[in-house]
């Protein structure tokens, strides 16, 4: 009985190894991916390689180490086993694979001390197989902290720059444009998917008081820090009224790529009358993204608008004083074994504006409406978000030529 649980179990762990491993190799976001699923494919032949080997050491008899090679793979086997059952202990959503792989590390441990038992006779394979699982040990996890770990865990950002170019007035002198450039500089290893890019402007009323301040006052302008697109500097002289968006569009395609080393500009003309009542008008710069080495999107495309009712879901329904257009998209996690034991997840982004300003919020949920925390969405799925500005620029040079 014993010989057959055995048995059964190292075949199982090399079908459900074999399975993760080759869809790895074949379909992994990234070389460490593609590398654990070309070992998860060896520990698999391996199991099968150790199934041999156990029966012929309990059975046949006919290779002299047939023992020694039973251990090991049920050692690598057992190793693996357990490994896969603490990360599906952490991440896993469905409760079938923690129970396989319970078993699986179990059936393996019994199949190591089995075999190790058997070798008692044989003192110097023993000791042999002692060095070489501690070196092979070892090996292993130092291999796995520098190759797979670490670069995981490298922090990468693009940066976006904000260039003013100078104010162009029209023919009639009614009304000026001021050119925006804004480009995005990805210096590092890693690929990014576009969520969303928003650039909008601000403008506002800015008129100077004769007499310093009060520091109700200093203070009533503080509070306004907590928003950023509101946040004003402490002035002793200047008054500085609510700011009004002006204008907000995207200045990228949402789900285009982002390369390696890749540069990406784009212009945006802001047009105003010369008669404006404003100021001054400042410029905001945002990029929205995800690793691509984290997570891929399968196709991000447009659900709804915020304002029609009937095609909105009660969940997707965001604050009162703003209109959102609403995308969304599938994700498929970066390496099987956490595609196949989690729930599907999507993403779901936001263009968000209203009157005070413009922003892209996202969220990832699965089916059921369980939402992920904002560290798993930043942390595990690799969400970044680029900012700059504001830019400002000063409007009383060209308000004086009308």
């Amino acid at each position: 009985m014993s010989l057959i649980v055995i048995i059964l179990t190292l075949l199982l762990t090399t079908a459900v190894l074999g399975k993760f491993g080759i869809k790895d190799l074949l379909n992994a976001l990234t070389f460490p991916g593609r590398l654990t699923g070309a070992a998860l494919v060896a520990v698999a032949f391996f199991a099968l390689l150790g199934t041999a080997a156990v029966m012929d050491h309990w059975l046949w008899h006919t290779f002299l180490h047939s023992g020694l090679v039973a251990f090991f793979s049920s050692f690598v086997a057992f190793l693996t086993n357990l490994l896969l059952f603490i990360e599906l202990m952490a991440n896993a959503d469905v409760k079938g694979y923690e129970a396989l792989f319970a078993a699986l590390t179990a059936g393996s441990a019994w199949a190591a001390i089995a075999a190790w038992r058997t070798l008692a006779v044989i003192p110097t394979p023993k000791r042999v197989a002692t060095a070489l699982l501690a070196t092979t040990i070892v090996a292993l996890g130092n291999f796995g902290y520098q190759n797979l770990y670490l670069p995981s865990q490298r922090e990468v950002t693009p940066i976006i720059k904000l260039t003013m170019e100078k104010p162009v007035t029209s023919k009639d002198g009614k009304a000026f444009s001021v050119p925006v450039d804004v480009t995005l500089v990805n210096h590092s290893d890693v690929s990014f998917n576009v969520l969303g890019t928003e650039l909008h402007a601000m403008a506002q009323k800015v008129s100077m008081s004769s007499k310093d301040r009060l520091r109700r006052q200093w203070r009533a302008d503080a509070t306004q820090w907590l928003s950023f697109e509101r946040t004003n500097p402490l002035s002793r002289r200047e008054i500085h009224q609510p700011g009004q968006l002006v204008e907000a569009q995207p200045w990228m395609r949402y789900g285009e790529q982002i390369g390696v080393n890749d540069t990406v500009t784009a212009r945006v003309v802001v047009q105003l009358p010369i008669n404006t009542p404003y100021d001054q008008v400042s410029f905001y710069a945002s990029a929205h993204l995800s690793r691509k080495d984290r997570v891929s999107l399968d196709h991000l495309h447009f659900q709804c608008y915020s304002w029609n009712k009937r095609q909105v879901p009660p969940c997707k329904e965001q604050k009162k004083d703003a209109d959102s257009i609403i995308y969304e998209s599938n994700l498929r996690e970066n390496n099987a074994i956490d595609q196949e034991t989690r729930d599907p997840r999507h993403i779901d982004v936001y263009w968000q504006f209203g009157t005070q300003g413009a922003d892209i919020i996202e969220t990832i949920s699965t089916s059921d409406g369980r939402m992920e925390t904002q560290d798993q969405t930043n942390d595990r799925y690799g969400i970044r978000i680029v900012e700059a500005g504001p830019v400002e620029r000063i409007l009383w040079d060209i308000k004086s030529k009308k």
